[in-house]
């Protein structure tokens, strides 16, 4: 179990996240720039849209200086200035608290640009400069002291250049940058690319950083392997949950729900140790609505994550069926980080339905934050069709689901009214029994 000083505050078990990629959304220019163009307002004009859709607080991508995307950070205590300056964030923080919206930053620790003043004087100062000792560099063989020497990069990619997380001083600079930011009223931090740095220095860090942040929330980017034991040894509260992301997608366009239940039995072992941040959507991954089949089924996946336990975040844009697909190639991430309107009121007409779709699903979830740590039960299961039970101890809501297009009809071994969804509801004696449209949904709760 989590040790005390990972206890889940009480926000947290309410917490819906609204991910924003802060260069894409504010239109800023591929490259870094001389001047300071104050564009963090533009975020500021969307904070009621967020609030109104039942989101709790914005987790934002990347906004220190950098030389081109936002992850080859060159100054982790200067805001980029594509994106504005110090005063721009505290203004952020100040209209974001005001609505009662909490701020998470992307800590970017893994590695830095190549421009990184620290990385620029390692490679001028010599392999005996305190500078080199930040990186790991490999001499040439034979001693030639006029060769560059070689460096370990974040995988493969030659301008972002890997810290040595060995190195005491990366980890003292590490908890210097994180504090700085929540003392000037951030509200915890996403750890991009954790599964790359080893766990003895989140484990290093992190307390240090509690010591002046107790109820700072921490989770990592973790994609493949031991999510518990990246918990358990690191010490964040959380990682990403990438296992029921691909099954959610993966099962409604396959029609095998079994996939979908074999996740949540996962997830639900997960559970025992830690609380996921789930999502069906991300600044890295193509939107959900292009990665469905069936469009039909944009409401399926979006149930899932709203009834299953975790911490949910819903990318900007997804809550209005963007379309975009992530390509691997230079410049593949432009089509699903886009520019945003001045204002909500530019948005095209037909995305509206999806969003106030959202919000009703969002908000069911806020009134029910016991589903912060629900579990599954599958009681109904065919390739085309699940019946399960989200419950924590004595709360429990049923969901079902139909990707066929005939429609269904189900029995739930209890009395239940509809709280959501498209669905018949039928009492048979101490039973219920539902019927449920093709490509239908629903959520209910016991009486």
């Amino acid at each position: 179990m989590k040790s005390d000083n990972r206890r889940p505050r009480n926000w947290i078990e309410r917490a819906v996240w609204w991910q924003v990629y802060p260069l894409g959304f504010v239109g800023a220019e591929r490259e870094a720039c001389p001047g300071v163009t104050h564009r963090l307002g533009h975020l500021v004009g969307w904070l009621d849209y967020a609030a109104n859709l039942g989101a709790s607080g914005i987790l934002l991508g990347p906004i220190f200086a950098s030389s081109t995307h936002g992850y080859d950070t060159v100054d982790y205590f200067q805001i980029d200035k594509r994106l504005g300056d110090e005063t721009d964030f505290d203004a952020l923080i100040r209209a974001a608290h005001d609505r009662g919206l909490r701020i998470i930053l992307d800590g970017v620790f893994n590695h830095v640009g190549r421009e990184h003043p620290l990385f620029q004087r390692a490679i001028a100062d010599g392999p005996n400069s305190p500078a080199a000792a930040w990186f790991r560099l490999t001499r040439p063989a034979d001693g030639a002291s006029h060769e560059a020497p070689d460096y370990a990069t974040f995988e493969g990619h030659r301008q972002l250049v890997a810290l040595n997380h060995d190195e005491p001083a990366v980890a003292e600079y590490v908890t210097r940058v994180m504090t700085h930011w929540l003392d000037r009223g951030a509200d915890g931090w996403r750890l991009d690319a954790a599964y790359a740095v080893p766990r003895e220095f989140w484990a290093l860090v992190l307390p240090m950083v509690r010591t002046r942040h107790p109820d700072a929330y921490v989770f990592g980017e973790v994609i493949h392997g031991d999510y518990a034991g990246f918990v358990r040894d690191s010490g964040v509260d959380a990682v990403t949950q990438y296992e029921l992301w691909k099954a959610i997608w993966s099962a409604l366009n396959d029609r095998n729900l079994f996939e979908l239940a074999w996740a949540l039995e996962r997830h639900n072992a997960m559970l025992d140790s830690f609380v996921p941040q789930t999502f069906i959507g991300n600044h890295d991954v193509t939107r959900i609505a292009s990665q469905l089949g069936d469009e039909r089924h944009l409401a399926h996946a979006l149930v899932v994550l709203m009834t299953c336990g975790g911490l949910p975040s819903i990318y900007a844009g997804d809550e209005q069926a963007f379309r975009g697909i992530k390509e691997h190639r230079a410049g593949g991430d432009d089509a699903i980080r886009p520019a945003f309107p001045t204002t909500p009121v530019g948005l095209a007409p037909f995305g509206w339905p999806i969003y106030r779709l959202h919000q009703e699903l969002i908000g069911l979830r806020r009134r029910h934050p016991w589903l912060y740590s629900a579990r599954s039960r599958v009681t109904e299961l065919r390739n085309t069709d699940v019946v399960f039970e989200a419950f924590h101890e004595e709360n429990r809501l049923w969901v079902a689901l139909n990707l066929a297009d005939a429609p269904i009809v189900r029995a739930i071994p209890t009395a239940v009214d509809k709280l959501a969804g498209h669905l018949a509801v039928r009492r048979k004696g101490a039973t219920t029994e539902i019927t449920l449209p093709g490509h239908g949904w629903g959520i209910l709760a016991e009486r």
